[in-house]
């Protein structure tokens, strides 16, 4: 992992972990894969880290760029409409707000385990069906880095 993956990782960990998600060293696990490590264009020009489309109560400024979508068994490129956000803390308490007004999310939320937590958010999230899978395998590979070493005063 390079230096910076390090740093947007700890960055959004921090992130979530301010915005109270439950499991937050795998949601900065799922921002890593959504916005490719933080520079996908989404990411660069909306600071919109999990391709959270416009959601109806947004009345914040929006972008307007294509996606891809696994449909009817294949990727396809279709345009969508993305909330534009100020940081990663906003991003993140948006996706926040979004898994507990959703009641698709409620098995998510529940979750005893962080594997749990992921396994029944990305069906429900995200149109890939391999996006668990994906999300655990940075989570296997890089988790243990995530949470920031304080020092003892």
């Amino acid at each position: 992992m390079t230096d910076t993956q390090l740093q947007f990782l700890r960055a959004v960990y921090e992130a979530a972990s301010n915005a109270h998600h439950i499991w937050p060293a795998m949601a900065a696990c799922e921002a890593a894969l959504e916005s490719s490590w933080g520079q996908s264009r989404l990411a660069r020009e909306a600071k919109n880290l999990f391709g959270l489309k416009v959601p109806s109560s947004w009345s914040g400024p929006t972008i307007s760029m294509p996606t891809q979508e696994f449909l009817h068994g294949e990727w396809v490129t279709v345009p969508a409409k993305w909330p534009v956000f100020a940081d990663y803390a906003e991003s993140m308490a948006e996706r926040i707000r979004v898994l507990h007004a959703n009641s698709s999310y409620a098995a998510a939320i529940a979750a005893v385990t962080a594997e749990g937590y992921i396994d029944a958010v990305s069906p429900v999230w995200a149109t890939d069906p391999d996006r668990a899978a994906k999300v655990l395998a940075i989570y296997r590979k890089h988790g243990s880095q995530i949470v920031p070493v304080r020092e003892i005063a």
